[in-house]
């Protein structure tokens, strides 16, 4: 087994007098951000990991030219301070968490020095070094390892967040491409599992950072009007908060009251759900109220008291109370929102909660984590997450790209909670029907369900569950799973469920096919391979064997079809369509002359064989990328389209940079919203203009 030779001080290596300082400054605050739960035999080992860290990452720099060692220590104190892990074992993975991953250091090495415990959190957060898969994707088997060992022990996915939040915060010294792309993965992915996990600020700040990267234009102008309505909004919290307070005052509790302004990817999130201007978002900031030094059994008790001492002063609106004290989210948020008419006409969300429900807001589950009492301490929701979670890894049928999706989706849903007949409580994603309940109880429930009791009323599988519905399963014993059940289920477990099912029966038809087949072309005197077959499925598409096979085995087609095929129809074999490679390659001349790098795919030109995405339809001016996609050629899609941000997130390696070319004429699908007061000959007059404008005869 390896040993890690002694570590050097920093004045050991290639750096500036001023760089050795700054590095020696940043561990020792990190050493003073550990001291509430670091003994002085542990500092000793945060000491060690310190030093190993320096002297596997050496003199190399980041993109930015700074030391590398300064990313592991940032990393680190980011976990102690943002993320809330008080946990020394979290604080040396954070440190050593890329010496695998970059230096010669080996996992023996880091298990021998600082532990089992260590070594599989490291192991976690190092990539895959190699995929041996066709098509697959190195960063989706890199989350699918991330993930497996998450399962066991969810500081992996912290330390991740961590590690990503430090890297956003940095990003700009990276080219444009690589900002494109690891910004699209962190709105795609860690964005969603920071929220997940509970941690909201985080969520909020990768949130905003990618949206600089992918939208600065947007970034700037909100970020420009909430500096410039910060002297107004503040002066408006003041007014707002005066009666409150006196209220709060009176009624012997001990509060802090503050406004908090939404993040400025909710802002134009909510901008472009709702239709509207900046000016027109009217729930810009809210109030938080934290109520001091509550015993838990009163908490409720207290938050309801505020509630009323506020809806008695301004008038609450009719629909926008939110209780998550009483059913708590599945992240473990307990707050209570309210949104009341403040003065001079404007809607104001109030959240109330205590002290206690306000640190693990802030810093989610990890407030209130012990490790070194409790490897295993994890509240409820989130151990039945994890839970679902390795369900998700367990189902064989899902490539690494597939579980990064169901991954996701299973992070960005809300919640339904509906009722057992015996009044147990389920929570269900948004749009869950009653065939996921089944399948949530039990998969064989979920096997042999036909339909459903809501509220009394017999309704049918695909029927969409609503919260405080009360919904009793109707199964019967020869009933089975039907690929039209697919449609109809929309959680992983029951997906899952249903294609392993599914599987098992294409096994057992493909294998009655095949023997059904077999047996026909044998008593003809024709092998499987035979031009005979061939033309056989080519007249009725049958793309190859295993299919014909299927088609057979569940009797779609006769085996006797095949034989009168055979016997009486003649059609010249099927060829399939060579592709015009060449088509497809850029003319590195034609690049050269419009001054582009050879890498860079330039549209509008005759050069450029792409496709411009339908989703997002990409037009002259638009800032946009390529994706090359297999059997679609390169896609080109504007670099704040969604679909763009999915496939950057598991396959970034197939990122083409593009720019529009400088011909005048190119063909582009747009959609075009005009807004008037209607009239006879309007569209007359419409078609005329634009076949004006653009020379259209």
């Amino acid at each position: 087994m390896a040993t890690a030779p002694t570590a050097p001080t920093p004045s050991r290596l290639a750096f500036t007098e001023a760089e050795r300082r700054q590095i020696v400054n940043a561990y020792r605050q990190l050493v003073r951000d550990c001291l509430s739960f670091a003994e002085p035999p542990d500092r000793t080992t945060l000491r060690a990991a310190f030093r190993l860290a320096l002297e596997a990452h050496g003199d190399v720099r980041r993109k930015s030219g700074e030391p590398y060692i300064l990313h592991p220590i940032a990393v680190a104190r980011i976990v102690v301070r943002e993320v809330g892990l008080e946990d020394l074992t979290s604080v040396l993975a954070a440190l050593l968490h890329d010496v695998v991953e970059d230096t010669y250091v080996e996992l023996s090495d880091i298990e021998e020095r600082f532990g089992p415990a260590v070594a599989r959190i490291v192991d976690g957060l190092t990539k895959v070094a190699h995929v041996f898969e066709p098509g697959a994707s190195k960063q989706a088997e890199s989350f699918r390892k991330m993930l497996l060992t998450m399962s066991a022990d969810v500081r992996v996915a912290l330390i991740k967040i961590a590690d990503r939040l430090h890297n956003m915060r940095t990003l700009t010294a990276m080219r444009s491409e690589s900002q494109l792309k690891i910004a699209a993965e962190t709105q795609f992915l860690y964005a969603p599992l920071a929220n997940r996990l509970g941690l909201y600020t985080i969520k909020s700040e990768l949130e905003d950072l990618a949206l600089a990267i992918t939208e600065p234009e947007v970034y700037r102008d909100i970020l420009g009007k909430l500096r410039e309505s910060r002297a107004q909004r503040g002066r408006y919290v003041q007014s707002f908060l005066q009666p409150i307070e006196a209220q709060m005052q009176a009624m012997g509790l001990h509060t802090s009251i503050k406004g908090r302004v939404k993040s400025i990817s909710s802002i134009y999130q909510k901008m472009k759900r709702q239709g509207v201007s900046f000016e027109q978002v009217y729930d810009v900031f809210a109030i938080r109220i934290v109520i001091h030094n509550i015993a838990p059994e009163d908490e409720r008790w207290a938050c309801w008291r505020v509630y009323s001492a506020i809806t008695s002063t301004y008038r609450p609106h009719p629909d926008r109370t939110r209780d998550w004290i009483s059913i708590p989210k599945n992240t473990g948020y307990e707050s209570l929102h309210v949104t009341v008419m403040g003065p001079r006409g404007r809607w104001v969300e109030v959240q109330i909660r205590t002290e206690r429900m306000d640190a693990q807001a802030e810093k989610g589950p990890a407030a209130h984590w012990k490790y070194k009492d409790n490897p295993k301490a994890l509240d409820q929701n989130l151990d039945q997450w994890l839970n679902r979670i390795r369900e998700l890894l367990e189902s064989q049928h899902l490539s690494s790209v597939d579980l990064v999706e169901e991954f996701q989706r299973n992070l960005t849903t809300e919640e339904v909670f509906v009722f057992t007949p015996k009044g147990d409580l389920k929570s269900l994603p948004v749009g869950a029907t009653a065939l996921d309940l089944a399948y949530e109880v039990h998969t064989t429930l979920g096997h042999s369900c036909i339909g459903a009791k809501v509220n009394g009323k017999v309704v049918p599988l695909s029927t969409p569950l609503h919260s405080g519905d009360q919904v009793e399963i109707i199964t019967a014993k020869k009933q089975a799973p039907k690929t039209e059940w697919l449609e109809y289920a929309k959680t992983q477990k029951a997906l899952a469920a249903i294609k392993d099912r599914l599987k098992k029966e294409r096994k057992e038809i493909l294998a009655r096919g095949k023997e059904i087949v077999s047996w026909k072309l044998q008593s003809l005197g024709y092998a499987p391979d035979h031009p005979k077959v061939r033309e056989f499925m080519g007249f009725f598409r049958i793309p190859n064997l295993e299919e014909l096979y299927f088609r057979v085995g569940s009797h779609r087609i006769d085996a006797k079809e095949i034989q009168a095929f055979i016997e009486t129809y003649h059609v010249n074999s099927l060829k399939p369509k060579v592709l015009d490679t060449e088509s497809q390659r850029f003319d590195a001349f034609v690049q050269h002359k419009l001054g582009v790098n050879p890498d860079e795919l330039v549209l509008g030109s005759s050069a450029s064989a792409i496709v411009l995405a339908p989703c997002c339809h990409p037009i002259p001016g638009d800032t946009v990328i390529g994706i090359d996609q297999p059997n679609k050629g390169i896609v080109v899609h504007r670099v704040n389209c969604p679909k763009a941000t999915e496939l950057l997130s598991k396959y970034g390696a197939r990122l083409i940079k593009a720019k529009w070319g400088a011909e005048e004429q190119v063909e582009f699908l747009a959609a075009v919203q005009i807004v008037g007061q209607d009239r006879f000959g309007m569209l007359k007059d419409i078609v005329k203009t634009i076949s004006v404008q653009q020379r259209i005869d």
